[in-house]
């Protein structure tokens, strides 16, 4: 693919009233892709019910096995012994999840979250995960494969990348990532599930002497470096509100991430950068690999272990 495609994703809709309310107006003003919706949250409920009554498209499943925040802990839906911790809420951080989750209740958990979004009468376009819990990045336990057939048995995208960028402060620099993320993403195109080529991330905190004006344009500088193909790159915006800064840590960039999607400087330079703003739709149609060149992908990979 030869041009530049880029999802923007809100993650952590339903999450609090805040956030639902920054979500909820960049979707109503089309400043954004997406947003995906966590089922377990305390503000699911009047997330879900804004979709519904609008029948607003391109609404995505948050997969969430994590409570990270102490003011807002949650449990998971399920009541799986092995997804909570002491104070019965799932587990604050990736590692602890990985460490202790059972397979089979993470999977039940999953379809509970999922049923409960399209009980709520939310169309599902698509999954990604919150805190990227499911992918063993912490500890190597990853679940990416039960989550792949979860997702192909219901034709859903998922979050996923085919390719890592060098320049992504996240991926980048992780020891032999490339490699996972081949063989992920060779398993997904045998089974059938679409995905974006990359995932582009930037750092959830604020750091030491960081402005919006700094952050800015550290982001439009990444338009101007996108890598060809279908991107994908994730904010979570929220209102500035006195519950958010007493509650969320590093609050102020939730607020940059909002302010951010309205900025016309922002607009401008998607459209000066040749980048092509796109949703899930795109990714179904476009982010499937043929099965074959999967499936000899997949056994290469098998044959360099």
């Amino acid at each position: 693919m030869t041009g530049k495609y880029l999802v923007i994703n809100c993650d952590d809709f339903g999450q609090s009233p805040a956030m639902n309310a920054a979500i909820m107006h960049l979707l109503e003003e089309g400043l954004v892709s997406s947003a995906t919706i966590m089922a377990p949250a305390p503000a699911f409920r009047e997330a879900a019910e804004w979709c519904r009554k609008r029948e607003q498209p391109n609404i995505g499943l948050h997969l969430t096995l994590t409570s990270e925040f102490e003011a807002l802990r949650f449990p998971s839906l399920t009541g799986g012994a092995s997804l909570h911790d002491d104070s019965g809420h799932m587990y604050r951080t990736v590692e602890e999840f990985e460490r202790s989750a059972d397979t089979a209740d993470v999977m039940r958990e999953l379809t509970a979250q999922y049923e409960a979004v399209r009980a709520s009468g939310v169309q599902i376009t698509h999954a990604d995960n919150h805190m990227g819990s499911l992918y063993g990045m912490a500890t190597g336990r990853s679940h990416i494969p039960h989550v792949l057939r979860w997702c192909a048995r219901r034709s859903l995208p998922f979050r996923l990348f085919r390719k890592v960028d060098p320049a992504d402060p996240l991926l980048g620099p992780m020891p032999g990532v490339e490699r996972a993320a081949a063989k992920a993403s060779a398993l997904a195109g045998v089974l059938g599930v679409a995905l974006p080529d990359y995932l582009l991330s930037h750092p959830f905190e604020k750091r030491d002497g960081e402005t919006y004006e700094s952050f800015k344009q550290m982001l439009i500088d990444k338009l101007y470096r996108l890598p060809f193909g279908i991107c994908e790159t994730y904010i979570h915006p929220g209102v500035d509100d006195p519950w958010m800064r007493r509650a969320i840590p590093h609050w102020e960039k939730r607020v940059w991430e909002f302010r951010l999607m309205m900025d016309d400087d922002f607009r401008y330079a998607i459209r000066d950068a040749g980048v092509t703003l796109v949703d899930y739709t795109f990714i179904r149609r476009h982010g499937r690999e043929s099965r074959m060149r999967a499936g000899a992908r997949l056994a290469a990979s098998a044959l360099r272990r």
